[in-house]
């Protein structure tokens, strides 16, 4: 037994992990605009109208149905300029927060159990700070291997390209550039 420690700890051993899964992934964005909480929350806050800042959103189709539950929820089909669809859910509106939390139904990226969170608040000089968040896990949920473009990296490439031109597109439209 003492030589089975030695080996280990010297590393001549290597123990392997045996994988449970995809993990959980985050992506956080924040950005400073120089215009009014209020005006950039107006943008924000209109979940049928994102063509009109995230420049890869060609057009949106709101919808509002009854879930299994009984009760209503709103659904968008954004229509993706790259060509594509995203069939997401409002899970919340919160007007005196500023804050609006949706999830992803269905859609062509490569994520799973993607859930987000974007909010306004007012910062230093009369500007407006958005935080855009979410979580999610890879498209693929089984172990290794894993098929090409649908790995955690795929995922999160995919989550920060969205949130880095949605928010640089934001600022451009808050702040009438």
């Amino acid at each position: 037994m003492k030589k089975l420690l030695a080996l280990l700890a010297i590393g001549m051993l290597p123990l392997t992990a045996a994988a449970h899964g995809p993990s959980p992934q985050k992506v956080e964005k924040t950005v400073i605009i120089d215009a009014s909480p209020d005006k950039v929350w107006a943008l924000v806050k209109d979940f049928g109208n994102w063509q009109k800042w995230h420049p890869a959103v060609e057009s949106t189709k709101l919808e509002t149905k009854k879930n299994e539950a009984g009760e209503e929820e709103t659904l968008r089909l954004l229509t993706l300029k790259g060509g594509g669809t995203l069939l997401e859910n409002l899970k919340s509106l919160d007007e005196e927060g500023k804050q609006l939390k949706y999830g992803i139904v269905e859609g062509v990226l490569p994520v799973a159990d993607y859930y987000s969170t974007i909010s306004v608040k007012a910062v230093e000089g009369g500007k407006a700070e958005v935080k855009w968040m979410g979580r999610f896990y890879r498209v693929y949920k089984l172990n290794p291997p894993i098929p090409p473009g649908q790995d955690d990296k795929s995922a999160l490439d995919a989550i920060n390209g969205v949130y880095d031109a949605g928010l640089a597109n934001l600022k451009k439209v808050a702040e009438g550039k």
